[in-house]
């Protein structure tokens, strides 16, 4: 049997006493977590990225945690992530991070920052053994919504999955001002509006 030791603030499904993965068989585990998930005593975390103006690394649990080669700052009780969902049909599965016990007057810094289309990515991983982890969730902030308390406020950030990409109409137009702004050297379009309603005779001489 697993025993679980909580890391703050993080949300994992736990089945049969061993945390689920939100993955599935497409999805590559990395072997060093693959073989401490069966360990004895495991300590998870959940760990996300936003890549906003001043990019911001938080996890689950207290002090600095090192991934890689980014520095991830503890937000602890602070940050709550909703679950996150995989499915094996192609849809487009959202997230949303909670951060809460943000200073009133830090809120200017949320508000005037373009964190639309920005990038957020989350991860999972054991705190015995941080380098090996999984990306569960990658995708773009879409909205932000701001609650806020006499000192403090919370901010509520809701990403769209990458997939999001396939739902959003591709618009383009059969004319040689769109084509050329993606093929300047291209001519082939030019010529369009010059047959339209044209006669065109073939097999014998025009009249």
């Amino acid at each position: 049997m697993t025993t679980i030791v909580n890391s703050p603030a993080a949300s994992i499904s736990v089945v049969g006493g061993v945390p689920r993965i939100y993955a599935n068989s497409s999805r590559q585990i990395d072997s060093l977590l693959n073989a401490a998930l069966n360990a004895e005593t495991i300590a998870p975390f959940i760990a996300v990225d936003l890549d906003v103006t001043t990019p911001v690394y938080l996890w689950s649990g207290y002090g600095d945690l090192v991934i890689g080669s980014k520095t991830y700052l503890g937000a602890g009780q602070l940050m709550s992530i909703s679950t996150v969902e995989e499915t094996t049909e192609i849809q487009a599965k959202g997230a949303s991070i909670t951060i809460s016990g943000i200073p009133s007057s830090f809120l200017s810094l949320a508000l005037t920052d373009p964190y639309q289309g920005r990038e957020c990515r989350i991860y999972f991983g054991l705190t015995n053994d941080p380098s090996g982890y999984v990306e569960i969730f990658s995708g773009e902030l879409d909205q932000m919504n701001i609650t806020e308390q006499e000192n403090t406020a919370t901010i509520q950030l809701l990403a769209e999955n990458v997939l999001i990409i396939l739902e959003r109409p591709v618009v383009r137009r059969f004319t040689a001002e769109d084509q050329k702004s993606r093929y300047p050297n291209d001519r082939g379009l030019e010529f369009v509006a010059g047959i339209q309603d044209k006669d065109l005779f073939w097999g014998r001489v025009a009249k």
